[in-house]
């Protein structure tokens, strides 16, 4: 899990997101329009998978709330 970022800005509510054995865009699209929930110490951010990003099956989403930098490199789970 990461931010997606730009040239000269980063969105904290838009990250890109990895799962184990989703290697193409034709299994990422499986996952579009699903829930998606990072769990904190003490509190739980819900997520949408909104789009693709690139062709390995990293998918973006997008959250109600801006991830805090501790999300960095941790696991979501897909909210089924």
């Amino acid at each position: 899990m990461n931010y997606r970022i730009g040239i000269r800005t980063q969105d904290s509510r838009q990250c890109l997101i990895k799962f184990n054995g989703v290697d193409s865009t034709a299994k990422a699209s499986l996952l579009m329009g699903q829930k998606v929930a990072w769990k904190g110490a003490n509190k739980r951010i819900i997520g949408k998978i909104v789009g693709f990003h690139g062709k390995r099956g990293v998918v973006r989403a997008k959250f109600a709330k801006g991830v805090p930098g501790q999300a960095l490199g941790t696991t979501v789970q897909l909210i089924r």
